[in-house]
């Protein structure tokens, strides 16, 4: 079979790679102004290359710097409530290319963008043994909008994405990882006629110090990124425990609680803190950052048990206090901010730019035009992945089944925080943070459908590519990929049909109007 071949195995991965990268790079540097938070990152990117620090900028800057004016910033610091990481990564193109180019301020981003659709392959070839599963999962990440969009503009969030899938990953290693050196432990004690007892605690994990790196990462970039540090560590701990049961651990619970937790937490958590840390480099060299002198100002240094503690530390905490305080509490109301609990019926998409224009006008050939870069899922893709995730809960609370555990463990940290800020100002585009886990989910919820994912407890120890039997027969598994088939066609059609949308090229006003599926998308 052609999937199955050896052909495939490689010109698949990179078929969709390639076709990410088109996507993603085609006509990047259009619009050449700074769309949607670009006002703020680009801007706050260049100052930080330039200072060290980010810096303020005159009013009505965004014009001034599209054109070439790039200079007029001043060296007064600026309040900025996001880590550095993203804006120092926005900062490259910027300096490769030159700070005008709207290419150069969005290119990082797309590159992030191109190798999330491969990390995610990876991670499914891992996760199920499957190159077209892989491919699969890689092929809707490719052409889904959302995914299109954040890797088009300049923002944050494809970066906290990236880094977060990257510690997914290195938490899928280290399962592996942690369960081979738990059963050579229990071998030897056994062959040594020793009792377990509690089991060993094991150091020298390699992918959880790597697990600690990538979400300290995404840390750098947003302060969300803690959130996959806290869910992981937890799930990091259950699934020790659960390990030693199956070993036939005898204090299983207690051990994983009281032995190996210890040390996973000062594997995982010290890495990720200092890697925090660095990203904070530049206000750390200069003395003209926000807060940076505050603990100097008279009556604000800490006083008793607490005085000996540097000032440039007293300051630094001064300021994360700061910027939580203000991330909690933003309310400020705006017409495209969308409640979290209707991201997963995507009712109120972002609208990151829109110029409308008239016959004759900015090369318009029509009555009205419009030019649109909304922040829209492919519809077809995310409420499948929407009912697939609804399906997969169901799937672990009946069968316990680990892969699927993983893949809900990642929507649990990257959407389920967002639930205890219903009063906050947020937005539809925040969820680029979990696709991947949902898409991992539909791919799953997939490969069960066409009998490539074998039911509970038939995974063999060392899975063979494709190797389930088909769910009803050679004559059943046909129609099934037949509907499949049908799926993807359909799903790719749709894609062709609001990439005008994601990307800003002009269209008819009619044209754009067609894609309003529902009144809120307006």
């Amino acid at each position: 079979m052609l999937l199955n071949s050896r052909w495939f195995s490689w010109a698949g991965p990179l078929a969709v790679t390639a076709l990410a990268a088109v996507l993603r790079l085609w006509n990047l540097g259009s619009p050449h102004s700074l769309v949607f938070d670009e006002t703020f990152y680009v801007k706050d990117a260049w100052t930080l290359f330039n200072n060290g620090y980010e810096s303020t900028w005159p009013d009505k800057a965004d014009a001034l710097f599209a054109s070439g004016h790039t200079d007029i910033y001043t060296m007064n610091p600026a309040f900025v409530v996001h880590p550095p990481l993203g804006k120092w990564l926005i900062s490259l193109g910027m300096a490769a290319f030159g700070p005008d180019s709207s290419w150069g301020w969005r290119i990082v981003t797309a590159v992030i963008g191109v190798l999330a659709v491969v990390l995610l392959m990876l991670i499914a070839k891992k996760l199920f043994g499957s190159t077209v599963l892989a491919v699969l999962a890689g092929f809707l990440f490719a052409i889904d909008g959302n995914a299109i969009v954040m890797s088009r503009v300049a923002l944050l969030d494809n970066s906290v994405m990236f880094f977060a899938l990257l510690g997914f990953g290195a938490v899928l290693l280290d399962r592996d990882w942690h369960a081979g050196r738990l059963d050579e432990w229990m071998a030897r004690r056994r062959e040594a006629g020793h009792e377990p007892g509690w089991g060993p605690t094991l150091w020298w994990r390699p992918w959880l110090l790597a697990a600690g790196l990538a979400f300290g990462l995404t840390c750098s970039v947003k302060w969300s990124g803690l959130y996959f540090l806290a869910a992981f560590g937890v799930y990091l701990v259950v699934v020790d425990a659960l390990a030693r049961r199956r070993a036939g651990v005898p204090f299983w619970w207690s051990a994983a609680i009281l032995k190996q937790a210890p040390a996973t937490f000062l594997l995982l958590v010290p890495v990720a803190v200092t890697t925090f840390l660095l990203s904070w480099t530049g206000w750390f060299v200069t003395s003209e950052g926000f807060y940076r002198n505050w603990a100097a100002s008279p009556g604000a240094a800490w006083t008793g048990a607490l005085a000996w503690v540097p000032d440039s530390v007293q300051s630094f905490w001064h300021y994360q206090v700061a910027a939580y305080t203000y991330h909690v509490g933003l309310a400020t109301p705006h017409p495209y901010q969308a409640n979290p609990l209707t991201w997963l019926f995507m009712t109120r998409p972002t609208s990151m730019y829109y110029r409308g224009t008239s016959l004759g006008e900015n090369g318009c050939d029509f009555s009205t035009c419009s030019e649109a870069i909304t922040g829209i899922a492919n519809p077809l893709i995310w409420w499948a992945a929407t009912a697939a995730i609804l399906y997969l809960g169901y799937r672990l609370a009946r069968y316990r089944e680990w892969r699927v555990g993983l893949i809900l463990m990642g929507m649990v940290a990257g959407y389920l925080p967002w639930l205890m800020y219903l009063g906050r100002t947020v937005f539809q585009f925040y969820t680029i943070a979990f696709e991947p886990y949902l898409l991992l989910g539909l791919t799953c919820a997939i490969g069960i459908f066409l009998g490539l994912v074998p039911g509970p407890g038939q995974w063999a120890p060392a899975e063979a590519e494709d190797s389930a039997d088909p769910v009803d027969g050679a004559s059943g598994r046909r129609t099934r990929i037949r509907v499949l088939a049908g799926y993807l066609v359909t799903t790719t059609m749709v894609s062709a049909f609001f990439y005008p949308l994601w990307t800003g090229i002009q269209t008819s006003f009619l044209f754009w109007q067609l894609h309003i599926w529902l009144p809120s998308w307006r």
